[in-house]
């Protein structure tokens, strides 16, 4: 399991979300991603993506202004 990053501050919707989709397509299945986000939506735009997806939400949190949110990747099944 590898650890990764994902700066998707000052992006509106829907792009943390594309942004999060094309990185975890290059990621192996239990790789960890870190997205930190400045879009309040994020918090319920990617964990939905998670779920549609096959990937799990491992933890959101706030910091500031900043929505951090830990994706382990799926199978894709």
């Amino acid at each position: 399991m590898a650890r990764y990053q994902l700066d998707a501050r000052r992006l509106l919707c829907p792009m943390p979300v594309i942004r999060a989709q094309n990185r975890v397509a290059e990621l192996q299945p239990g790789d960890v991603l870190e997205v930190t986000c400045t879009d309040p939506g994020a918090l319920n735009d990617i964990p939905a993506w998670c779920r549609i997806n096959g990937h799990r939400v491992l933890a959101t949190r706030r910091d500031g202004n900043e929505v951090i949110i830990d994706i382990e990747v799926g199978d894709g099944t």
